[in-house]
């Protein structure tokens, strides 16, 4: 039997069947969880803006239109739930460190494996300073940032999700890396560091 469409299994999840919106989950529930980390620092909260993305899903697959892929209106419920968990948090000033869950996704993701200490411990303090330079940036940069460059969604899914053009997207992207990199760069990692953004 074939691999059935996101859109077959929401479809098929809107008669009531719930082992099609059981496939559904399971097909993203890594996807909303690495984005939902990323936005919140914090793999607690993360858990729990996937859980309130999948139960907000489900009540509401009758109003599901289909004019949008259903990974990109998961994404929007997970966005918006992201953001809501953000601005209702006691205010309190939380840096990156070393055990941030971000440092060792992007340490696993993105820095080539090595045997030199010395090699390892710069690539995590580079893993560091990229995670302190993205909790600097507005939510609005940081949000977009992370669906295009962690997610590696297309411009247009990101206009889709956040409701903007793409050339606000793109905009937004360019803005997002230009302040990384002058972070970046005030901390000592210069243009020939490897992985950057």
């Amino acid at each position: 039997m074939a691999t059935e469409t996101d859109h077959e299994l929401i479809e098929r999840a809107r008669t009531g069947n719930r082992d099609a919106f059981g496939v559904f989950v399971r097909r993203h529930q890594k996807r909303i969880f690495r984005l939902a980390v990323h936005m919140l620092r914090d793999a607690t909260e993360a858990e729990d803006v996937v859980q309130e993305t999948f139960v907000r899903a489900w009540q509401a697959l009758a109003r599901f239109e289909g004019n949008s892929q259903p990974f990109t209106w998961l994404y929007r419920i997970a966005v918006n739930l992201s953001l809501n968990t953000i601005r209702t948090r006691k205010p309190r000033k939380q840096a990156a460190h070393e055990d941030d869950p971000r440092v060792e996704a992007w340490l696993a993701d993105k820095a080539p494996t090595t045997a030199d200490p010395s090699v390892a411990a710069e690539q995590k303090q580079l893993a560091l300073a990229l995670a302190q330079g993205i909790d600097q940036l507005s939510d609005t940069l940081r949000t977009t940032l992370i669906l295009v460059c962690v997610e590696g969604l297309p411009h247009e899914s990101v206009s889709a999700i956040l409701g903007c053009p793409e050339g606000t997207v793109a905009w937004r992207v360019h803005e997002a890396r230009r302040k990384l990199r002058e972070h970046l760069d005030g901390r000592g990692f210069g243009e020939d560091t490897e992985g950057r953004p």
